[in-house]
């Protein structure tokens, strides 16, 4: 199972399958040039129970580790796995 990451000018997707028809996705926008915002997270009912949402915020999280970027979780998912795993809070804007 491989999660992309698909980022066109300040709009951005980790998603699982075909970004224009993924099975799942982590929608987030580029706030500046230190911060991502997570917006929404969507995870197909086949797919549901079996941690593709955390693997979707894991690859995000991945990226902004690697570029130096803060993140916002305004999505209710992501906010709850920032709020409960605190090995992410170096990225926790």
């Amino acid at each position: 199972m491989t999660i992309d990451l698909t980022i066109e000018d300040t709009k951005g997707t980790a998603h699982l399958g075909p970004v224009n028809d993924p099975q799942a996705h982590m929608e987030f926008s580029i706030a500046g040039p230190g911060l991502i915002i997570i917006s929404h997270t969507e995870v197909g009912e086949e797919l549901r129970g079996q941690g593709v949402g955390r693997r979707l915020l894991d690859r995000v999280v991945d990226y902004a580790r690697k570029n130096d970027i803060k993140i916002l979780p305004l999505c209710p998912y992501a906010k709850s796995v920032f709020d409960k795993d605190p090995t992410l809070k170096d990225v926790l804007k």
